[in-house]
């Protein structure tokens, strides 16, 4: 009987494993498992797919052919010492190797008056999958104001989404800059603007502590008492890793399902990759290092590299969505040991620009507003090349 890889998770790392496992001429049966009515696809574009400027069927994932996908087929039990896998209806299925790649759940906040009965109140959603993304979209069309909460990078896309739909948006964020994991103060003041020119206005420092309304929401209220008046609100509060299936299997979970460097999960024939593994420490929750995983996973089943091994990976955080894009890698912290700084800022054209130095290597940079030399730069920084005697080059003149 020929091998059998299943896939739990028809994501963005799933698809892709799936995809290189195949293009690597990995022989057996591959068997995606989707808990969504669809096949996978591109979940970076949602806030593209709300504002129309792509159809749902624009974003899909190619998964490899001859790859069998089992939408709506939710997997709601492993059992590793038997090597099977019960899904939703009843149905035990046997594999021989197990590739977890169930990713993240939004984050619910802690507010008064979130809940309905049947669920969220009215008015009220989260944005993480295309279902959410449709009824967001037939939401807005009715909406006269809009609070979207979370100012990281799904906040800010999808209140700038919503912007683009005609809709007066607030961003409320309890830290003190839009997208603070990755854009230092600077950067994070320059895209506040960008956003308000565009009709967004932002809160940042503050936190929503409860809903208003009662069988609609009618108003977000703040820590301090102010209340924003609004009909449609959006959760952008961050995603925790999907490991219930994990856990309740046995495997060892921390923040992720744990993985060594072949990306193992602690039962043999296991693996993870993705938003819901934990390597090192570290759960990345971004699509390069998933990528980066299920290709180096796809390598070692389909005998293509027995030997490699994932030491962890140099991620992109990019935003391009209409007129406020940017992008950001590696340490961008002030004052970090052994690093020079070098910034150039340009307010009238909303561009701001910063490089990380430490000796002639990038160990991080900044660009908002102008995206000329984001190739260039992020070669320079994942390769870690040498940079040229006057690195200012890399950001007054396009590749």
């Amino acid at each position: 009987m020929s091998r059998r890889i299943a896939v739990v998770g028809a994501g963005m790392a799933g698809a892709r494993f799936a995809q290189q496992y195949r293009a690597l001429g990995g022989d057996g049966e591959v068997v995606l498992y989707g808990a969504e009515p669809r096949g996978p696809y591109n979940r970076v574009l949602l806030a593209e797919v709300l504002t129309g400027r792509y159809d749902p069927e624009a974003i899909a994932l190619p998964y490899g052919a001859g790859t069998l996908m089992r939408s709506g087929c939710e997997v709601v039990a492993l059992d590793p010492a038997e090597r099977e896998l019960r899904l939703a209806g009843g149905e035990s299925v046997h594999y021989d190797e197990l590739v977890l790649a169930t990713g993240a759940n939004p984050v619910l906040p802690p507010l008064r008056g979130l809940h309905a009965p049947d669920g969220l109140k009215a008015g009220v959603h989260a944005f993480r999958t295309l279902a959410d993304c449709a009824r967001l979209a037939e939401d807005a069309a009715g909406a006269e104001r809009a609070v979207v909460i979370g100012g990281g990078v799904l906040g800010v896309s999808a209140a700038r989404a919503l912007a683009a739909l005609g809709l007066p948006v607030e961003i409320v964020h309890q830290a003190p800059h839009l997208i603070d994991r990755h854009l230092d103060e600077q950067a994070g003041h320059a895209l506040r603007r960008s956003l308000a020119a565009l009709g967004v206005e932002t809160y940042p420092d503050n936190r929503a502590r409860a809903l208003h309304g009662e069988a609609r929401v009618t108003g977000v209220e703040l820590a301090g008492g102010y209340v924003l008046e609004a009909d449609l609100v959006v959760l952008a509060c961050g995603v925790r890793p999907r490991t219930g299936l994990a856990g309740a299997a046995g495997l060892t979970v921390r923040s992720g399902v744990v993985v060594d460097d072949r990306l193992a999960a602690s039962a043999p024939g296991v693996h993870a990759i993705g938003d819901c593994a934990e390597h090192r420490g570290i759960v990345h929750g971004l699509t390069g290092p998933a990528w980066d995983q299920a290709d180096l996973l796809a390598a070692r089943l389909a005998g293509a590299d027995d030997d490699a091994r994932y030491t962890g990976s140099r991620p992109l955080t990019r935003l391009s969505a209409g007129p406020v894009e940017y992008a950001a890698f590696g340490e961008v912290g002030e004052n970090l040991p052994g690093t020079d700084v070098l910034r150039l800022v340009d307010p009238t054209r909303g561009s701001y620009k910063k490089l990380v130095l430490r000796g002639d290597r990038l160990v991080g940079g900044i660009l908002l507003g102008d995206l000329a030399a984001v190739g260039t730069l992020t070669r320079a920084y994942e390769r870690d090349d040498p940079l040229p005697p006057d690195p200012l080059d890399l950001l007054t003149s396009a590749p």
